[in-house]
């Protein structure tokens, strides 16, 4: 069940992907090449074979089954329907060829302000983070401004530069939450760590630091995640069977479509359990 939107947040269903009212972007501006995750080769701005004239998926429930298993671990957090409908004011590529490429162009850009967005969402639903609210809540409007700019404001936007000015906060709500966490021992350190491969089975990472941890094929079957920060942590073929992720942070959907799950598997109650788990 989705968490209870916080006053003053931008509503959870518009950071979600709503494929109903997005022009397939996706499935045309991103390119893929021949791998264990995509059995054919695809350039940026060139339709899926599979892409149909309604910009739905001809293969969606056999994603996997016939390779395409990239497409099952991607999420766009509601851009595409941002871009389709609001920057481009709901004429489709087809329909109007002349914004095709900047169309596609723009769908990374508002991709990456959605995430911003989740994660200033969830910082201020943190209550430990309350001394930041109002500072987060700031940081929250101007990046939804942001969003809502033209295509030509927002092809020029410095994204880098706007994930500056938001990640001191991020880090310092990651602190304050962690700070909470109470037990024997220190709070692990692992930011940024080469955790391939790792074997944390069991491990006890409450209130860890895992941002931007490289935990690709780590076993992590059984592990105590809780209030763990894992901004940006790779968790591709991550073994998470039995693990506790309860008030974990900072944690989107595709890190989880990403990772290798089963029904023991506890998750934050705004994320949606991957179907391939």
């Amino acid at each position: 069940m989705p968490a209870p939107t916080t006053p003053g947040a931008v509503p959870a269903p518009a950071l979600r992907a709503d494929c109903d009212n997005c022009f397939g972007l996706c499935c045309v501006a991103l390119t893929f090449s021949v791998s264990a995750d995509f059995p054919v080769d695809k350039k940026a701005g060139e339709p899926c074979r599979n892409l149909r004239t309604d910009f739905r998926c001809g293969i969606h429930r056999e994603l996997r089954g016939k390779g395409f298993q990239g497409c099952t671990v991607y999420d766009c957090l509601g851009a595409g329907q941002k871009v389709s409908q609001v920057t481009f004011g709901g004429r489709d590529w087809r329909e109007a060829p002349e914004s095709a490429e900047r169309m596609f162009a723009a769908l990374p850009v508002m991709r990456q302000l959605h995430e911003l967005l989740g994660y200033l969402n969830e910082a201020l639903a943190l209550e430990p983070a309350r001394p930041l609210h109002q500072e987060i809540a700031r940081a929250l409007d101007e990046t939804e401004r942001l969003t809502l700019t033209g295509p030509e404001a927002l092809l020029e936007l410095d994204v880098a530069a706007r994930r500056a000015a938001v990640n001191p906060l991020l880090l310092h709500t990651s602190e304050l939450v962690r700070a909470q966490v109470r037990g024997k021992g220190k709070r692990k350190n692992h930011r940024g760590a080469d955790l391939f491969g790792a074997r944390l089975r069991g491990a006890d990472l409450r209130g860890a630091d895992l941002r931007g941890a490289y935990l690709i094929a780590a076993d992590l079957r059984g592990a105590d995640l809780r209030q763990a920060d894992l901004i940006g942590a790779d968790l591709r073929d991550a073994d998470l069977r039995g693990a506790d992720l309860t008030g974990a942070f900072f944690l989107v959907q595709p890190q989880l479509n990403a990772a290798k799950g089963d029904p023991a598997t506890r998750i934050p109650p705004s994320l949606t359990r991957p179907g391939h788990w």
